[in-house]
């Protein structure tokens, strides 16, 4: 069983994109659409384009050494996270520190172990979105940015990464879930049934095992570890 403490710290994600309103309609629903509301985490959004100084707004250009695609540029980028660094407070007067990373095919993979650690470590998540062929390498350089994965696979935006982190992150912080129980035992990570309790279909019936009838916490808890927990 996890040791969840009465205590913690509100949570800010800071997500760094130029399609702010990609996000809309998935922060403001359901769960952490209750979390934001009850103060246990803020969500911010920053558009890149805000931070480029041409009159175009421009956040992209040609990669040099040629191929196909854009190049997220790193003047935008850089500009937009040392904005929210300035607003952030200085180490001593707060209990964690900013994290900063980047989303990228090529990262270290995220898990859940991560998204633990990190949900009792920082207070500030600064999430940084890739589009197109990628970001300037040296975006990563100049803001020591620590490049992410989530998984063995490429995605065409670094959006949906945001998300996941977002949410995979929450659900570690006390308050954010109905129950404690929720988060100690892994809803998802053991069979689940509801009502009927016999389910028919194309002529066939699906009954619930009868141990989770049985009323007996005990062998019903013990039948659950045996799928094992994600940590």
């Amino acid at each position: 069983m996890m040791n969840i403490t009465a205590s913690f710290f509100m949570i800010i994600f800071h997500i760094i994109t130029i399609f702010p309103d990609i996000f809309s309609s998935y922060f403001n629903e359901s769960i952490l659409r209750r979390a934001q509301e009850k103060k246990i985490i803020k969500i911010k959004i920053y558009n890149i384009r805000d931070f480029a100084k041409d009159k175009h707004k421009t956040a992209d250009d040609r990669p040099y050494g040629g191929g196909a695609g854009m190049v997220m540029r790193a003047e935008p980028i850089i500009r937009a996270v040392e904005s929210v660094l300035k607003k952030i407070p200085p180490k001593a007067d707060r209990p964690r520190a900013e994290k900063i990373i980047l989303f990228s095919a090529k990262g270290k993979q995220f898990n859940q172990e991560t998204a633990f650690n990190w949900s009792k470590k920082y207070r500030d998540i600064i999430m940084i979105c890739g589009r197109y062929e990628g970001i300037d390498e040296r975006v990563k350089k100049v803001l020591k940015a620590q490049e992410i994965s989530i998984g063995p696979y490429v995605l065409t935006d670094g959006e949906i990464p945001a998300m996941i982190l977002v949410s995979s992150i929450s659900r570690h912080i006390p308050g954010v879930l109905g129950k404690i129980e929720s988060l100690e035992e892994n809803k998802g990570s053991y069979p689940a049934y509801t009502r009927p309790e016999v389910f028919k279909w194309k002529g066939k019936k699906y009954r619930v095992p009868k141990i989770l009838l049985s009323g007996d916490h005990k062998r019903i808890s013990e039948w659950r570890k045996k799928y094992g927990k994600i940590i």
